[in-house]
């Protein structure tokens, strides 16, 4: 026997030699986890290994199982610091707000506090979640007439043009102040700390600086001040702080104080802080100067302090669907979120039970979908205060028959949006997709330089605690590298509104006071009416494919919610990106390499453009769930950052 195959014998089986070596070597034999195709000798012989059912499938880490509460979020740091706030008396929801301010710090290449966010709550006793919509407007300022003055065809990736009211601190103080129970400072205190103290700074947050630390120096020097170290980009996995961010928070603090004791009081002064008090002066003071942008040319920002003043973040019911006996929740047409509702409406003719869940015709029901629905996505969604849009046809039963009959043995290579009006919509965007090339760093979300391009430029949690209450959320925006650090503030102010058309007439066409459709999109199930699962990722435009397919997983396949996320994972690009410059590729897939060869090449042989990607390249999925009188949770492995914990 190999040292290599008796130390992991146990270290996956934990025990004896003689049942665990058999383990070891059925794992590595069928290829399951990362060992694919190592041959390992002189193991225990297979007729002493245990019954099949009794085999527990590998994944890289164990589910959390337990009754007292489940965390589950991007970071290690943020999932404690959630676990802590449950600890303490704090509900999911008050957990939730901790972590969340926590992922501002630790993650600032992917969300910032000038970010915003979408989020569903809970309650064990309420009739239905709601969701906080905290994804904030466009400036008064930003009109169709303000751009073509500017020469401008498409809104910049970059800069100040693109920015939008930030959102995710008022979202984040409704959650507070209508569902949790903790005082402002309790939630506040984790981030602040880390702020002040110092975190250890990811690699990939490192590489994102690297990418633009000249930049920086020559073009955005409060960003220099703010990120760099001496004129560097910090050492990665060195204690990194951010004090003006602290600062920032400390003085919100005090503010919230001067209102007195009262909780909800001290709540509500820290909303008129930020959205009218020295944070939006700084803002509105800032946003006046030109700086350079990704259109290649300096520019003046739009977005004032009376854009914040005017600005609240909204409670609104979600938009659901039932699916094979539960129901499932999302946010709006103002995100992406009902684009995994039409997914499921267009596959819930399909047996799964006649294939794997990691066979090529899961690949392939899946991504045809997919590409249907991100099609109706792309001309249709918008923010309904601003633009009709027809969901409750989109969501329907005859529409979706018909759609269908659609998906073939063959891979589509046609973008095919429905109802009348649809193909004049895509061919108006398809003209100005990828028209105008971005232009310096920084540009669309954000990827990391000396690094392969990786997806998922946000960051999310799902909490769940011992009474039922659940909490799904997916923070963005804001990120370090694509506007300037406010001066005095410490942060950058969310882009969002890159992911407008600057043409009339279509579901996102930019308005003043208008929502870019966001791809943020967190996921709540309820069963029984009840909270049943949370779940989501990072991605953009991939959130709601890697959550679709982890969710069909653990429904059809009975994975458990580690297994499901580790599942290989993959997606079709074949619509425009919702990001400057807003190309597509159509008719590719990315999929993992953990796909079978014999997959691969069906999938090829269907007409798939394949475009395969590393084993553990795709998704950050993040999950919890209540069944069973217990408390579940897991979270991805992928980029060593998620983690779940729970007792």
């Amino acid at each position: 026997m190999t040292i290599f195959s008796r130390v992991m014998s146990r270290a996956v089986c934990g025990g004896s030699d003689d049942v665990n070596n058999s383990y070891i070597a059925l794992m590595l034999h069928r290829g399951h986890g990362s060992f694919k195709r190592i041959d390992v000798f002189s193991l225990s012989p297979l007729e002493d290994l245990p019954a099949m059912s009794t085999l527990p499938p590998f994944t890289t880490r164990p589910e959390i199982k337990g009754t007292f509460g489940a965390v589950s979020t991007t970071h290690w740091l943020a999932s404690s610091v959630g676990m802590a706030i449950l600890e303490k008396g704090g509900n999911a929801f008050d957990a939730a707000v901790a972590s969340g301010f926590v992922l501002q710090i630790v993650e600032p290449h992917l969300n910032g506090p000038g970010g915003e966010v979408p989020i569903i709550a809970m309650r064990h006793d309420d009739e239905a979640p709601r969701v906080i919509c905290g994804q904030g407007v466009t400036p008064m300022g930003a009109t169709h007439e303000h751009f073509a003055s500017l020469g401008l065809k498409t809104v910049p990736g970059t800069g100040l043009l693109p920015a939008v009211v930030p959102g995710a601190f008022d979202a984040w103080m409704r959650l507070l102040r209508d569902y949790g129970t903790l005082s402002l400072e309790t939630v506040l205190e984790p981030a602040i700390g880390y702020a002040e103290r110092g975190f250890p700074m990811l690699t990939r947050a490192v590489s994102s600086i690297l990418a633009v630390v000249d930049f920086f120096k020559q073009e955005w020097p409060s960003s220099a001040e703010q990120w760099l170290e001496g004129g560097r980009a910090p050492r990665a996995e060195a204690l990194f702080r951010s004090p003006a961010i602290a600062a920032t928070y400390r003085r919100i603090l005090a503010e919230a104080r001067s209102a007195g004791s009262d909780r909800i009081a001290q709540i509500e002064r820290a909303r008129d802080t930020f959205y009218k008090g020295f944070v939006a002066e700084a803002i509105d003071d800032f946003y006046r100067q030109p700086l350079m942008d990704s259109s290649g040319e300096r520019h003046a920002g739009v977005l004032s302090g009376e854009d914040m003043a005017r600005w609240s973040a909204s409670d609104e019911p979600t938009i659901s669907r039932p699916y094979a006996g539960l129901e499932v929740h999302k946010a709006g047409p103002w995100s992406q979120g009902p684009v995994f509702l039409q997914q499921l409406a267009l596959l819930e003719d399909v047996d799964f039970t006649a294939f794997g869940a990691e066979s090529a015709e899961f690949v392939h029901q899946v991504a045809e979908a997919a590409k249907l629905a991100f099609a109706d996505r792309e001309v249709w969604y918008g923010d309904p205060n601003s633009a009709e849009v027809p969901l409750a046809t989109l969501l329907g039963q005859a529409y979706n028959d018909e759609r269908r009959k659609l998906v073939g043995e063959r891979a589509s290579f046609e973008i095919r949006p429905g109802l009348e009006g649809g193909r004049q919509r895509l061919e108006a965007i398809m003209a100005l997709a990828g028209s105008e090339p971005t232009v310096g760093p920084g540009g669309g979300e954000p990827t990391f330089a000396p690094l392969p391009s990786v997806e998922g430029d946000t960051v999310h949690l799902d909490i769940v605690d011992r009474h039922g209450n659940m909490v799904s959320a997916t923070p963005s925006g804001g990120w370090l590298q694509s506007s300037p650090s406010v001066p005095g503030l410490g942060f950058s102010i969310s882009t969002r509104a890159q992911m407008t058309w600057l043409v009339s007439g279509l579901a996102c066409s930019l308005e003043p006071g208008m929502r870019p459709r966001t791809t943020l999109s967190p996921t709540l199930v309820t069963r029984d009416g009840r909270p049943y699962l949370a779940l989501g990722t990072p991605g953009g435009d991939q959130q709601d494919q890697w959550s679709l397919a982890t969710f069909l997983r653990i429904v059809h396949y009975g994975y458990d919610l580690q297994r499901a996320i580790d599942a290989p994972l993959f997606q079709v690009r074949h619509f425009p990106a919702s990001f400057h410059p807003r190309k597509s590729v159509v008719g590719r897939l990315l999929i993992e390499r953990r796909f079978s060869e014999h997959d691969l090449a069906e999938l090829r042989r269907r007409g798939h453009e394949l475009a395969v990607q590393g084993d553990w390249s795709l998704g950050r999925m993040c999950a919890v769930a209540q069944h069973n009188g217990m408390l579940h949770a897991g979270a991805s492995a992928r980029h060593m950052q998620g983690y779940a914990v729970g007792r």
